[in-house]
């Protein structure tokens, strides 16, 4: 298939289709605040919010001191989707510092840097995990669950992406005009998962996560359950889904020695990405940085360009 020009459109409502449908109507957030932390240059707010009828989520706020204290001030915003690595009793609270490795601490160093930044749990981790299914039998119980639904566990995480920047677009304090979002592996599925539902999102940058259906046919890999939509592959592959953000700003990371991530594959699809999004008149939008010495991990490399972008195109841009 083309995927320029008007092929874009029915592209786009073929994969809509094939990840569960269109997104129901959000209820009320019905937000609460549950606890507040002083963490020295930002306050952390233990907060909940419904996300579909009946079922709620907890996340972490991080509110920068600096500037937030003024009448009528607002803030840059983030949201940070948390990893997989198989450790279900981790979610918020490690990527907002609380708990886990520290490498994965990206919130408390994005709130130093002047953002405001959710951190939620994803369906199956830590307050949303089952009293009596472990950890990977939940995740396949709620894959399957979907499945059968004629949904895919996909659609179920983009919905709750969405929810949250919903939540950051009720908070005064933040500029709508300027919100992003970050992950590192499950969490850059998330990212790209979700930019092309989100409009909202002005920046995005996803770290050691784009494996295609090619990549995980050629070499054996099985990824998490929200790496696979039904009937993708036989319209196109992750590259071509992931083009679907364009115009808006993607920076995507990679590590040489990923062995979820083949790099030979990588090194293949970056570029159908960059062709979309020349096609789209934002060529200079999507950029990409493989760290040549770096494995499935948030080098100092990566960082560095994950800051740069956020300065660039969050900080920088001013609501008009």
């Amino acid at each position: 298939m083309n995927y320029s020009g008007p092929n874009i459109k029915v592209f786009r409502e073929t994969v809509q289709s094939l990840l569960g449908g269109p997104w129901p109507d959000s209820p009320a957030l019905e937000a609460e605040i549950l606890e507040t932390l002083d963490q020295g240059d930002y306050f952390a707010e233990r907060i909940g919010y419904q996300v579909e009828p009946g079922e709620r989520v907890e996340a972490w706020l991080l509110i920068p001191k600096a500037g937030n204290q003024n009448v009528g001030h607002q803030t840059p915003a983030v949201a940070v989707w948390h990893q997989h690595n198989v450790e279900y009793h981790l979610g918020k609270s490690e990527s907002a510092g609380f708990a886990g490795n520290p490498m994965q601490h990206t919130g408390p160093l994005l709130a130093r840097e002047g953002y405001i930044v959710i951190c939620p749990d994803a369906l199956c981790f830590e307050d949303r995990r089952h009293d009596n299914l472990e950890g990977a039998s939940y995740e396949r119980h709620m894959a399957m669950h979907y499945l059968t639904a004629g949904k895919s566990l996909a659609w179920k995480n983009i919905l709750d992406c969405r929810r949250a920047v919903d939540y950051l677009c009720s908070r005064l304090e933040v500029d709508t005009s300027r919100i992003g979002c970050y992950g590192h592996s499950l969490g850059s599925t998330f990212t790209w998962l979700t930019g092309p539902w989100d409009e909202r999102l002005k920046c995005m940058v996803g770290n050691c996560c784009m494996p295609s259906q090619a990549a995980m046919d050629g070499t054996a890999i099985n990824h998490s359950f929200s790496n696979y939509i039904p009937g993708l592959g036989q319209i196109g592959d992750i590259p071509e889904y992931v083009s679907l953000i364009a115009p808006r700003r993607l920076h995507l990371n990679f590590g040489a020695a990923d062995p979820l991530n083949p790099i030979d594959y990588i090194e293949e699809e970056l570029p159908r990405i960059a062709a979309a999004y020349t096609s789209a008149g934002a060529g200079e939008a999507f950029s990409w940085y493989i760290d040549r010495e770096a494995g499935h991990e948030l080098s100092e490399g990566m960082k560095t360009r994950m800051l740069e972008v956020f300065r660039m195109h969050l900080q920088a841009l001013k609501q008009r």
